[in-house]
Order: C-alpha cells, then structure tokens, then sequence
C-alpha cells in the first residue's frame, strides 16, 4: 500500500466548491443585503452538482456512480464495520459515504432549482418553506459526511480530508487512476462561472 492517486481535479474542484457554496449560502439566507451573494453561492453549489452528475459517468475510475453506489447490504456492511471500529478500507468512496454524495448532489439541485424559482418571484411562500426544508436536510446530510470523514480517518490513519485536496489515498499502485483530468476541471471552473451569470442575469 503506498499513496497512489485516487481523486481527479472535478472532484476535488467540486468538492469544495460546494463546501464553500454552501456555507456562504446558509449564512447570507436570511441577508436582504446579501441577497445577491446568497444566489450566487447557491448557484456555484447547483453548477457543481449538475457537472457532477455526467462526469459520475464519464469521469475517472473513483468519479463514477458505478464504484462507490452500492445495494443496502454493502451499506450495512460497512456501517456494521464502523460500529465495530474495523471498516473496510475503500480506495474510492466507502458505501456509507457513496449515498451520503448522492444525496447531497439531488439535494443540492432541487434546492437549487426551488431558489431560483423563488429569486425570480416563482411560487410564493410554499416554495420558500420547500426550499429552507431542502437547506436544513442538505445541512443534516453535510454532518453526517462529516461525521463519517472524521471516523474513516481515524480508523484508517488516512487524512480524508488532505486526500480530497492532493487527491491522494492508500491503495496499491495498480489502482491509481491515470491522469487528473485538468482540463475537465477547468471546463468545470466555466460551467461554474456561465451558470452563475445565467442564473443572477
């Protein structure tokens, strides 16, 4: 086992793109002043979630929906593994932490879609309770990620959280992938950056 690479540039982009979409988002949302900051945070969390979903097809080999989306037994697996103290080790993403990405993606664009609608006055005071009910359910979900980040680090002696920025994990050599994929990082930087203006214009 040796520190192979694991992570391609749009997923560690990505990553924290919506980490930082996110926390700007939950602080300015009750912001009239800030209100514009608000979108545009929630808008870098939609464009990173929309890129996500194809490249979770026709991404590198621990991108793709097919390496860490597993059945409810793989998930009990691991979870059972956890409770004991002994998880299994997964190069990509653990099964747990799989659904956990799901999740936050679908969330990430329903709340999306649910604050555009109402930053072009679409759908009234139901819609605004909807897209808080979707925020709060995203938050939950980001402590459980954090939570689980936490607990496979420890257990592991691995710094998940260094790996999701060098892009670097455990793993033998043969698992590594290839190439970074910096060019479709930086066409996830654009897509960032159209979407926004598209949204706020």
């Amino acid at each position: 086992m040796q520190k192979i690479l694991v992570w391609d540039w749009p997923v560690r982009l990505g990553h924290w793109l919506m980490v930082g979409g996110f926390i700007v988002a939950w602080l300015t949302g009750d912001s009239e002043t800030f209100r514009l900051v608000h979108v545009i945070a929630g808008a870098t969390v939609f464009a990173v979630a929309t890129f996500r979903l194809p490249w979770g097809f026709i991404g590198s080999r621990y991108a793709r929906f097919v390496d860490f989306v597993r059945g409810p037994g793989a998930v009990k697996e691991y979870a059972t593994g956890l409770l004991k103290l002994e998880p299994a080790h997964h190069v990509g993403h653990n099964p747990a932490g799989g659904w956990a990405i799901v999740l936050l993606l679908g969330l990430g664009i329903l709340t999306g879609v649910s604050g555009w609608a109402i930053y072009n006055d679409i759908g009234g005071h139901l819609l605004e309770e909807l897209h808080e009910g979707l925020a709060a359910t995203m938050l939950t979900v980001v402590f459980i990620h954090i939570a689980g980040v936490a607990s496979g680090s420890l257990l592991h002696g691995e710094n998940l959280v260094r790996a999701m920025v060098n892009g670097r994990k455990q793993g033998l050599p043969e698992a590594a992938i290839r190439s970074a994929r910096p060019l479709a990082g930086s066409i996830l930087l654009v897509w960032v950056a159209v979407a926004g203006w598209l949204i706020v214009s």
